[in-house]
């Protein structure tokens, strides 16, 4: 059949069989040569290996964060936790060094005037910033680096990694989300009223990130298999792994 002479203009084909493969603005040659073969091989060894991931997992306080991450390590996913720097006082559960790093505001002062942080910020009237080395050192080896932050601290790693991955963590409901702040008997009394306005108010910025987990009442086990399977699918990202840039900071 003859072209119509009217009909309008097709813009290039993405896919072009005898040539290259573009996908993403990645490209793949789909030749027989043997340029052809090895670029091929080159591209599926970078999956056999990716580059490490920088994971935030963030959320409203008393979502359950930190039980997530200690059932992250119990069932040996791999991944560095950077143990964040905090001016706070230490609560009967925690463990200095695993938990947070527990500091006066003057060492913490210290950190800022050293350029040490990666981020930090006030949070309830207390410091918490994360150590850059840390993270430096872990993507360095080529482990992949978890970071728990608020959402706050999240959205300024975004900034300045726009590759990292952002995972948001939610209650099944707001009521749900105060009564395990109550629970916990952390805070004084208005100090635990700010918490639940403060969390009310940051469920609306989970449209800033890239996923969202809800963590609800004794099943954390399913958190945990879903937050683990993102982070396993992010490994095989084709952009992702194509790109293969390391993170930079």
């Amino acid at each position: 059949m003859d072209a119509d002479p009217q009909a309008p203009a097709l813009p290039e084909p993405d896919r072009a069989i005898d040539g290259i493969t573009r996908a993403d603005g990645i490209a793949s040659t789909l030749g027989t040569d043997d340029a052809a073969i090895d670029a091929r091989d080159e591209f599926v060894e970078r999956f056999q290996d990716p580059p490490p991931l920088l994971i935030v997992i963030s959320g409203p306080s008393g979502v359950g964060k930190d039980e997530a991450l200690k059932a992250m390590k119990s069932i040996g996913f791999p991944f560095h936790f950077v143990v964040t720097a905090t001016t706070r006082p230490r609560r009967t559960t925690e463990v200095d060094g695993a938990d947070y790093h527990f500091i006066n505001v003057a060492a913490f002062a210290e950190m800022i005037d050293q350029g040490e942080l990666l981020e930090y910020a006030l949070v309830y009237g207390d410091y918490k910033g994360i150590p850059k080395q840390q993270v430096r050192a872990a993507l360095a080896s080529g482990q992949d680096v978890v970071l728990r932050i608020d959402v706050q601290g999240a959205r300024t790693i975004r900034k300045l990694v726009p590759d990292a991955i952002l995972i948001f963590m939610v209650a099944e409901s707001v009521a749900e989300l105060e009564r395990r702040l109550r629970e916990r008997k952390s805070e004084p009394a208005d100090l635990l009223k700010i918490r639940i306005a403060t969390a009310r108010e940051e469920m609306r910025l989970a449209v800033d990130f890239d996923y969202v987990v809800v963590n609800r009442r004794d099943q954390l086990n399913v958190t945990v298999d879903t937050i683990t399977a993102i982070i396993r699918a992010e490994k095989h990202r084709v952009a992702r792994v194509a790109r293969g840039a390391p993170i930079v900071l």
